[in-house]
């Protein structure tokens, strides 16, 4: 369930909190006032799309923060996202400024990508023009997997997993057809490659002594007479002289004070640490002998090393496993045709599995279909379409894809006596929107999301339908927190907790606001809805009445 929502600098918003409740959260105000910017901060808060030009004008940066409490089932799928839990709650924040959005989850930053992995568990946003995505027969085996995803289970990613299989086997195939003399020239530079990577004699880990020696060589000049200096300063030129003097003077006096016993044993500790110092530099410049020679050929080595890196891989073990892999294309294009009966065999035993998994996937789907198909009628029937028809019809694409062969749209029939035609040519906006809702309806029992959020669902509808919307609404509130931005009264007279959203003129700046309303202060908001500019005593009257009748129906479908 979505608790909080927090919003700073964002186009309109100065800065907005809101405290969300459990069951139907209705947002109402008047047209302009910037409903859609706070169903858009919820939005820039899961990963769309955010510019800086979001950003409130004279603000350095915009920022969203959503607070969510989970369940048990729900922390656990996070878990395996790699989220960070240390409680109950889910923490999204999104930071807008003059470089990249930064997301953070539970004070951890992520990417875009994870933010919108981690939403997707947590909250479903039906924007204004989602419903016109039923336009695109695409849509609908897309809904039809998602209502039929616990008899699925991993077949949708096996059948994936087989059809790039398939296609990786069957380009391969397409790309083998070589002539003779093509076969002949490669097989002749592969040859080459080998031989240059074999010659060399590569070990792993080589190229890292090799760069430490050739370091070492490269600034020989410069160690020996950093360390001749040393040794001359210590040894030659009387530090360590002078320390046993000073050794001496305290040795004389330190029977006689234990702070200058004490003295006498760090002088005397510096004085062995010298002495090992200047033995251990003495045999560094007697073993060091800069090799002209040897250094030409730890260069020369490098040099060959690095050359075979530009080429084949930037570490060794990369050059090596390139090789394997020219080896193993020189025996392929050594016996040619025994390549091409094996690559052709594979490809008919990755059809045939590829074809048995869209089977599968088919038969479950069309037995779905059915049983989703009925459901979203008597949803549909629950929003006045009185006398509908709905199914789901299937065709089979010439040609595999990821998702397999079938080919399924919904078909409607909203009138009696009338055929049933595809849900792309015959619905209107306003029916788009009830059936999207009744789909919803028909998901959210078998969804494990919290929270739904509704961006003006009442396009297109007014009077009994609109009432027929709110009851349908209220319905799957029971069991999901749903937020809902609308216009219409009967809507918003249903709900179980009321905001109003308002923008209002501060020192010459245009603020939008929103807050949570009393109960007379929704009845007035209800009166405004229903009357317009001029809120009278009857329309108030009538919005108390509005109010009453829903509360009672909301107690009768409990």
């Amino acid at each position: 369930m979505l608790q909080n929502l927090h919003v700073k600098n964002l186009a309109l918003i100065d800065e907005a909190e809101v405290d969300f409740t459990e069951g139907l959260n209705i947002l109402s105000g008047e047209t302009g006032a910037g409903k859609s910017i706070i169903i858009g901060s919820i939005g820039v808060a899961i990963g769309e799309k955010a510019t800086k030009d979001i950003i409130r004008k004279d603000a350095d940066y915009a920022l969203v923060e959503l607070v969510f409490s989970v369940d048990e089932k729900t922390r656990r799928r996070l878990r395996e996202l790699d989220i960070p839990m240390e409680d109950d709650q889910v923490i999204l924040t999104r930071r807008i400024s003059g470089g990249r959005p930064i997301a953070k989850i539970n004070s951890e930053s992520v990417s875009t990508a994870k933010l919108k992995e981690a939403a997707s568990l947590l909250i479903d946003i039906h924007g204004q023009h989602e419903h016109q995505s039923l336009l695109d027969g695409k849509n609908h085996l897309q809904i039809l997997d998602a209502y039929a995803k616990k008899e699925l289970k991993d077949l949708p990613q096996r059948l994936a997993d087989s059809f790039q299989e398939y296609v990786h086997i069957r380009n391969e195939l397409k790309d083998a057809s070589l002539d003779t003399e093509q076969r002949a020239r490669e097989l002749s530079f592969l040859q080459y490659e080998v031989e240059e990577i074999e010659n060399a004699e590569l070990t792993i880990g080589e190229d890292a002594e090799l760069e430490t020696k050739y370091r070492r060589f490269a600034n020989g000049r410069k160690i020996m007479d950093s360390i001749g200096q040393a040794y001359r300063l210590t040894a030659q030129e009387g530090a360590a002289e002078l320390i046993g003097h000073a050794l001496q003077e305290i040795s004389a006096a330190s029977a006689y004070d234990d702070a200058v016993r004490q003295m006498e044993g760090q002088l005397m500790e510096i004085d062995n640490l010298l002495n090992d110092f200047n033995r251990e530099a003495a045999g560094y410049m007697e073993d060091a002998d800069f090799d002209e020679e040897q250094f030409y050929e730890v260069e020369k080595r490098l040099d060959t090393v690095n050359n075979l890196k530009a080429k084949y891989g930037d570490t060794i073990e990369k050059i090596l496993e390139e090789c394997g892999k020219k080896r193993a294309r020189m025996e392929q294009l050594a016996d040619y045709d025994s390549y091409l009966d094996g690559l052709k065999e594979r490809l008919a035993d990755s059809e045939a599995k590829l074809q048995q998994l869209c089977v599968r996937v088919s038969d479950i789907r069309r037995e779905q279909a059915e049983t989703l198909a009925e459901k979203i009628r008597a949803a549909l029937i629950d929003l006045n379409f009185l006398d509908v028809q709905f199914e789901m019809q299937f065709a089979r694409k010439k040609e595999f894809t990821e998702k397999g062969f079938d080919a399924a749209e919904f078909m409607i029939s909203t009138n009696p006596g009338e055929p049933l035609k595809s849900l792309t040519k015959v619905a209107s906006g306003g029916e788009l929107s009830r059936i999207m809702l009744a789909i919803k309806a028909v998901l959210a029992d078998c969804d494990e999301i919290g929270t739904l959020i509704f961006d003006e669902i009442d396009t297109g509808i007014s009077g009994r339908t609109a009432q027929m919307v709110s009851e349908k609404m209220n319905v799957i509130s029971k069991d999901h927190q749903i937020i809902c931005i609308t216009h219409l009264p009967q809507i918003a007279a249903m709900a179980d907790t009321h905001f109003l959203i308002e923008k209002t003129a501060d020192n010459h700046r245009t603020v939008t606001n929103i807050r949570k309303l009393k109960e007379n202060e929704s009845i007035q908001e209800l009166g405004r809805m229903l009357g317009g500019v001029k809120i009278t005593d009857t329309v108030l009257q009538s919005a108390k009445e509005m109010k009453d009748l829903a509360v009672a129906t909301k107690n009768t479908l409990i």
